[in-house]
């Protein structure tokens, strides 16, 4: 081997890293400003109720106030610290969705991928039950559930997270299902199964891992939903009013008029802060679909990342890019 051609060889070892760290999954702006607004959140529903300057229970004389160096987001109608209840309705928010997203994600793995790699009658079976809750209205269904719960105990997040994700796994375990029917043919899977490996370590050691990125998505697209339900039922009166929640302010901001008597701080607040998480989800969930898309890497990239990255920032239609690299 020449000196030139050793050079070349570490030239080219450089350089790749550099191209595979430009498609790499965090370098997409839409995917860090999620991230930062979702950590932002989630350390709201950690220390928010340790920040709230009030008791948000307590009234003050204070009644239907606006912003003030009192009460930085103004007082309800009765008194109350918004920012109070903004800070200690993040944490049953937050949990409440990510809870539900958590169980769901299970439901659908669990249902997905056992149906999509077992067929047969099983997956007839499986794939039955996930038809039924995905044509049943998911809302009216968690209106009856919920509203049959004893008072103590629809108070409980675990129990208010599994109604909302009963209605929310059939969408994920259809995906999985049908990527793991596109798996379970592969050589690497032939070839455990030859070897006598067990259902279970198939399933776990050789199918699911190339399943993670659609299990995130699926997992984000999730919590998504169980918050804007959440949100919902809240909203609805279903939930228990008592309990705080984004939902639960804005019920009673609509249930007191607050849109009529123009007091814009008591439900704007908790629009903007369920529409900027709803939205950190969300490109979350874009920045996932650009990491297991190849068609999609390409919108994710700057133009100077993608002419480093070998990906046409034009692609003509039906041909899906391909990250270059030397020969």
């Amino acid at each position: 081997m020449t000196a030139q051609t050793a050079l070349d060889i570490a030239e080219v070892t450089a350089a790749a890293p550099r191209r595979q760290r430009a498609l790499r999954f965090p370098r997409s702006r839409k995917t860090i400003v999620g991230l930062v607004l979702l950590a932002i959140f989630v350390l709201l529903a950690v220390v928010g109720p340790l920040l709230a300057p009030h008791d948000p229970t307590a009234t003050s004389a204070d009644l239907l106030q606006g912003p003030s160096a009192a009460h930085l987001l103004g007082t309800t109608q009765s008194g109350q610290d918004v920012l109070s209840e903004l800070l200690v309705g993040a944490r049953g928010t937050v949990l409440i969705g990510f809870l539900a997203g958590l169980i769901a994600s299970v439901l659908s793995v669990l249902i997905g991928v056992t149906a999509g790699y077992l067929g047969g009658l099983a997956d007839d079976l499986l794939s039955l039950l996930t038809n039924v809750f995905l044509v049943v209205p998911g809302l009216p269904l968690l209106i009856v559930l919920a509203a049959y719960l004893p008072k103590s105990t629809g108070a409980n997040p675990l129990v208010l997270a599994l109604i909302i994700a009963l209605t929310g796994w059939a969408w994920g375990a259809r995906v999985l299902r049908a990527q793991t029917m596109s798996i379970r043919g592969r050589d690497y899977v032939a070839a455990a199964r030859v070897a006598g490996e067990r259902t279970s370590r198939i399933v776990f050691a050789e199918i699911l891992p190339n399943l993670t990125a659609i299990v995130a998505s699926s997992f984000v697209f999730t919590v998504l939903y169980a918050i804007g339900t959440y949100v919902a039922l809240a909203f609805l009166g279903v939930v228990d009013p008592a309990r705080w929640s984004w939902g639960g302010m804005l019920f009673w901001a609509q249930s007191q008029n607050a849109a009529q008597v123009g007091a814009w701080w008591w439900f704007l607040p908790p629009g903007l802060a369920i529409a900027l998480l709803g939205t950190s989800l969300a490109l979350l969930n874009f920045g996932l679909d650009e990491f297991i898309n190849p068609r999609l890497r390409a919108a994710g990239l700057s133009r100077k990342a993608a002419k480093a990255a070998g990906v046409p920032r034009r692609v003509r239609f039906g041909l899906t890019p391909v990250r270059g690299g030397r020969r």
